[in-house]
C-alpha cells in the first residue's frame, strides 16, 4: 500500500535549518492500523503530511499502491490525494459556514468519482442523520469529529489518515471516534493515525515510533501476504457497501457535472460572501457607482446626440442656410470692407432662377418679452415665410400657418411652441387668443409641433411671425439674417451652394474672387455634430470606465483580505482534493459575484438617476440594451480581472502551511 524509502525534509525557519526527517523508511500493507508515534518535534506529523500527499519530501522515494508520488506536481498530488486518501484532523477543519451535509459532501466538488458513498448516508452510518442540517457551531467536537470522518470516506478511499483525531475531545467522544475508526479497519480500509494517546495504540494492530526524524521501533507488523486477509469484516459498518451517489450517471453527462460543480461553487461564494455583508456591500459600492455613472453618462450622451440628430432632422438633409460674410475655420466672419447684405428680395430670386431649388424662406431672429393676462415669458422669435414650414416638414398640431397675403401686409399673427402653451397660457389652447411681444399685439393662429429637448435651449420655446412683421413692426431692421434653401434632390446640393453664391454675387455685384457669402450644408452639419457626439460619447464612457477601475481596484482589496482570512478554508479544501485551478475558479467566481451584484444594482441606479435628470433637469436621456448589457459585462469582467490575482494567490498556497496558518 505504502512504501518510504529514506525520506528527507528540511524547513528553513529564518538563517535555521530544521531536519524534520532524516532518511525515513517504512512499509505499510494494506488493511492494516498503524499507529504512529514519538515525541514532540520527533518528524511524525511530518511524515504524516507527506504520507498524506500534503507536502514532499526533499529526497528519497515514496509510492502509493504501486506509484512513484514524491516528485508529482501540486495539481498531480491534489488528484491522487482525493482518489486515494480520506483525512481526519485534531482541529476537524470543517467549513464554518456549511451543514453537516455539504461538510461531508465538500470532496465530490474535486472528484469525479465513478461511485462515491452517499453523504447523507455516511451521517447516518457515523450517528449524526439528524444532525446533518447543522453548522460545525451546532456541533459538539466529537459530533465535528464524526463530520469529519464521513467527508474522509465519501470518495472512498484506500487508506484514512488521522492526525491527533481524539486530541481536543472528552474520553467518551475519544472511544466513540476510536470505536469508529476501529470498524473502518475491519471493513478492510487501511488507517493510519499520528497520536500520543495510548488508547489508540492500544486500538491499533501495529505501532511505528519516530525520534529524531527516523523508525526507531515497528511493533506488531502484519505480513504483506496475510494483512488484508486477517481482519473481520463489520458488515454492520462497511462504508463500502453504503449507498451510492453515482457521479457519472447525470442527464447532461459531463456538461452537466460541471454545471453542478459551478452551481456548488457559487452558493459557497454567495454564503462567503453574505458571512461578511459589511465588507462585500462597501467592495460592491465601488463597482455599482462606476457601473451608475457608466449608465448615466452613456444614457446622457445618447440622449443628446439623438436630440441634436433630431433637430437636424427636421431640418433636412437637404437643406442649405445662406448667410452674408465669409466663412472662415466653421464661423462666419465680414470681409474688411464688406457691405454685403440679405435681403427678402435675394430670397424669393433663388427658387425662381435656379431649378434645383425647391423652396426659400427669409429667416429674421431676435429675443422678445411676451405677456398674457398677467404671465411673463422671454422666447426667441422667428421671422419668416410660409415656406419654412413646408422646408422642416412641420406640421401644426393645431390651427393654420400664416400666408403671403399676412407676409405681405405685416400681418401680427403668430404661431407658438408646446413651451409657450404651458407656461405662458398654462396649458389651455391659446388659439385665437392675443399676446403682447414687446408691446404689440399678435393674434395666436397656429401651435408647432413637439421638437424635443436639447442643451442650452429649448427648441419649443419659440415664436414664429411672417418675416415682414418682424423687420417693420418688432425688430426694426431692413436686412435678413439667413436664407434657408430647400434643395429638389441631395444630389444637387454641392451644384446649388455654389450657384446660390454666384448668384448672390451677380444680383449684389460683388467680385467673383471676393468672399461675401457663405453657404452651410446641414448634411455635412450632421457628419460633424455625429462624429463629435460619438467622441463624447467616448469620453463620457471613459469617465465610467475610471470609476469602474477604482471599483475593481476595491475588489481587490476585499478579495485579498478574504484571501488572508480565509487561509485555513483553501487549505482544507486542498487537503480534500481541490486543485490549484479549482481554488482559482472558486475565488475567481467570488470577485464575479461582487461585480455582477454590484452592476446590477448599478443599473439600477443609473437607470434612476437618469429619470430624475429628465424629470427635473428636462434633459434627454436614453438607456439602450447595449448601455446596460456592455454595463453588466463589463461589471463582471472588472470583478474577474480584479479578483485575478488574489486568487491566484490563494491557488498557489501549500495545504499544510495554509492548514497551519493562524
Amino acid at each position: 500500500m505504502i512504501e518510504v524509502r529514506d525520506i528527507v525534509k528540511t524547513y528553513r525557519m529564518g538563517d535555521v535549518e530544521v531536519r524534520a526527517l532524516r532518511g525515513c523508511s517504512l512499509r505499510i500493507d494494506r488493511g492494516e492500523f498503524v499507529a504512529i508515534t514519538g515525541p514532540s518535534g520527533s518528524g511524525k506529523s511530518t511524515l504524516m503530511h507527506i504520507l498524506g500527499l500534503l507536502d514532499t519530501p526533499d529526497s528519497g522515494s515514496y509510492r502509493l499502491e504501486g506509484h512513484e508520488v514524491s516528485r508529482l506536481t501540486d495539481d498531480q498530488l491534489a488528484i491522487r490525494r482525493a482518489r486515494s486518501i480520506g483525512f481526519v484532523f485534531q482541529q476537524f477543519n470543517l467549513l464554518a459556514r456549511v451543514s453537516a451535509l455539504e461538510n461531508t459532501a465538500l470532496p465530490l466538488i474535486y472528484r469525479d468519482h465513478p461511485s462515491p458513498a452517499d453523504p447523507e448516508d455516511l451521517l447516518k452510518r457515523v450517528g449524526l442523520g439528524d444532525r446533518k442540517e447543522h453548522t460545525p457551531g451546532e456541533l459538539s467536537g466529537g459530533q465535528q469529529q464524526r463530520v469529519a470522518i464521513a467527508r474522509a470516506l465519501v470518495n472512498r478511499p484506500s487508506v484514512m489518515m488521522a492526525d491527533e483525531p481524539t486530541g481536543n475531545l472528552d474520553s467518551a467522544s475519544s472511544g466513540e471516534i476510536l470505536t469508529i475508526l476501529r470498524k473502518l479497519n475491519e471493513t478492510g480500509l487501511t488507517v493510519i493515525v499520528v497520536t500520543h494517546d495510548p488508547e489508540v495504540t492500544a486500538v491499533a494492530s501495529r505501532v511505528i515510533s519516530i525520534r529524531d526524524g527516523r523508525v526507531t521501533e515497528d511493533r506488531g507488523r502484519v505480513p504483506a501476504d496475510s494483512a488484508s486477509g486477517s481482519v473481520a469484516k463489520d458488515t454492520d459498518f462497511d462504508f463500502r457497501v453504503g449507498g451510492e451517489h453515482d457521479a457519472r450517471t447525470h442527464p447532461l453527462g459531463w456538461i452537466g457535472r460541471k454545471l453542478d460543480e459551478a452551481g456548488a461553487m457559487f452558493r459557497q461564494a454567495v454564503r462567503a460572501l453574505m458571512a461578511n455583508k459589511t465588507r462585500t456591500a462597501l467592495s460592491m459600492l465601488g463597482v455599482l457607482i462606476g457601473v451608475a455613472a457608466l449608465i448615466a453618462v452613456m444614457a446622457l450622451g445618447t440622449g443628446a446626440r439623438e436630440a441634436v440628430e433630431e433637430r437636424i432632422s427636421r431640418l433636412g438633409a437637404n437643406l442649405l442656410v445662406l448667410r452674408p460674410g465669409a466663412r472662415q475655420r466653421g464661423a462666419v466672419r465680414m470681409a474688411a470692407g464688406a457691405t454685403s447684405r440679405l435681403t427678402l428680395e435675394d430670397a424669393e430670386a433663388l427658387p425662381r432662377r435656379l431649378p434645383s431649388v425647391d423652396a426659400a424662406a427669409p429667416v429674421v431672429n431676435g429675443m422678445a418679452q411676451l405677456t398674457w393676462e398677467g404671465h411673463n415669458w422671454r422666447t426667441s422669435i422667428t421671422g419668416t415665410t410660409p415656406a419654412y414650414l413646408r422646408i422642416h416638414d412641420y406640421e401644426l398640431l393645431y390651427g393654420r400657418n400664416f400666408t403671403a397675403a399676412e407676409v405681405e401686409n405685416r400681418a401680427r399673427v403668430a404661431l407658438v411652441g408646446t413651451t409657450l402653451v404651458r407656461e405662458l397660457f398654462d396649458g389651455s389652447n391659446p388659439i385665437g387668443r392675443t399676446l403682447r411681444m414687446n408691446r404689440v399685439r399678435f393674434e395666436v393662429i397656429g401651435i408647432l409641433p413637439e421638437m424635443g429637448a436639447s442643451f442650452g435651449r429649448d427648441p419649443n420655446d419659440m415664436v414664429i411671425i411672417p418675416v415682414t412683421t418682424a423687420m417693420k413692426r418688432l425688430f426694426g431692421k431692413t436686412y435678413i439674417n439667413t436664407v434657408e434653401i430647400r434643395v429638389v434632390d441631395r444630389d444637387h446640393m454641392e451644384y446649388t451652394e455654389k450657384a446660390v453664391i454666384r448668384l448672390m454675387k451677380e444680383r449684389h455685384r460683388i467680385d467673383p474672387e471676393r468672399e461675401a457669402f457663405s453657404v452651410f450644408n446641414m448634411g455635412d452639419l450632421r457628419e460633424a455634430i455625429t462624429a463629435t457626439s460619438k467622441t463624447m460619447a467616448l469620453l463620457l464612457a471613459g469617465i465610467g470606465g475610471v470609476s469602474l477601475f477604482v471599483g475593481g481596484i476595491g475588489i481587490m482589496n476585499i478579495m485579498l483580505v478574504s484571501v488572508t482570512e480565509r487561509t485555513r478554508e483553501i487549505g482544507i479544501r486542498k487537503a480534500v482534493g481541490a486543485k490549484r485551478s479549482d481554488v482559482l475558479a472558486q475565488f475567481l467566481i467570488e470577485a464575479a459575484v461582487i461585480g455582477i451584484f454590484g452592476g446590477f444594482l448599478g443599473i439600477l441606479t443609473g437607470w434612476g438617476a437618469s429619470l430624475a435628470m429628465t424629470r427635473y433637469a428636462g434633459w434627454n436621456t436614453i438607456i439602450t440594451p447595449l448601455t446596460v448589457g456592455l454595463a453588466f459585462t463589463f461589471s463582471a469582467v472588472v470583478g474577474v480581472i480584479f479578483g485575478l490575482w488574489p486568487a491566484r494567490k490563494a491557488s498557489r498556497l501549500n495545504p499544510i502551511d495554509a492548514l497551519r496558518y493562524e
